[in-house]
């Protein structure tokens, strides 16, 4: 058992080493953006994130008061 857990963590440590290392020799260096806002083609079909959504439909209509 403990070889396992053992041999995982190894294995593990490779992988966010190797990620790392991706990170810091690629030009920009940064993660790729997957949010649904950052796609290009889900913009031009008008394909939103409902967190976005949210946000403009709170801000453009105010909270109506509860008196």
């Amino acid at each position: 058992m403990l070889k396992l857990l053992l041999l995982s963590a190894i294995i593990l440590a490779f992988c966010v080493a190797f990620m790392a290392l991706t990170i810091l020799v690629k030009k920009n260096g940064r993660f790729p953006n997957t949010h649904v806002s950052g796609n290009k083609a889900m913009r031009e079909r008008g394909i939103g994130c409902v967190q976005s959504q949210d946000f403009a439909a709170r801000h453009r209509r105010p909270a109506v008061s509860e008196r």
